[in-house]
């Protein structure tokens, strides 16, 4: 059995993106998992303040809900990291989150990382951007960090567009494959 967490940068509860999440979820659940998802939505996070003083001290000055997600992500086996994608991107929410990451990045080591991105795009090419993002976190950054799985939703625009889509099946079934 795996702890795995997953943080969901909607903005939307029942986002696109946050609906694939909930898949991803009932999936890695059916098959015995310890599941908690975090909409970032819903959590106090500021800016990261490029102060450094979380260099030294291994703890950021702010006080905020990040300190405990950071002890989520450190404790997890698996990370899961959801986003709609903005202009090619993750969206804000989402990288002030990992850019919030650097007090303790190198203890976020030894995790398999599922990414889950929708898009109005129906070209999958045309995330790339957003998953050399996540990349650029997870393989650069993180210590034997694993990626395991991508899912795409895309051609969504509007809220709850993804509940036809194959995208729907395909975060089950990998959730289940954790």
């Amino acid at each position: 059995m795996k702890k795995v967490l997953i943080i969901s940068g909607s903005p939307r509860k029942g986002g696109n993106s946050d609906m694939l999440c909930d898949q991803f979820m009932k999936g890695a659940i059916s098959a015995g998992h310890t599941v908690e998802k975090i909409r970032l939505a819903e959590k106090k996070i500021g800016f990261c303040l490029g102060c450094g003083a979380c260099n030294q001290t291994h703890r950021c000055i702010q006080k905020d809900d990040m300190t405990e997600l950071l002890d989520k992500m450190v404790t997890a086996d698996v990370i899961v990291l959801a986003t709609p994608v903005y202009f090619y991107t993750m969206n804000g929410q989402m990288k002030t989150f990992i850019d919030r990451c650097v007090p303790r990045y190198t203890e976020i080591s030894h995790k398999d990382f599922y990414f889950i991105v929708a898009a109005a795009d129906t070209d999958k090419d045309m995330m790339r951007k957003t998953i050399d993002s996540f990349r650029g976190f997870t393989a650069d950054c993180l210590d034997d960090a694993r990626e395991k799985g991508i899912i795409y939703g895309v051609g969504v625009w509007q809220k709850g567009e993804i509940a036809d889509s194959s995208a729907m099946t395909e975060a089950y079934d990998m959730g289940r494959a954790v």
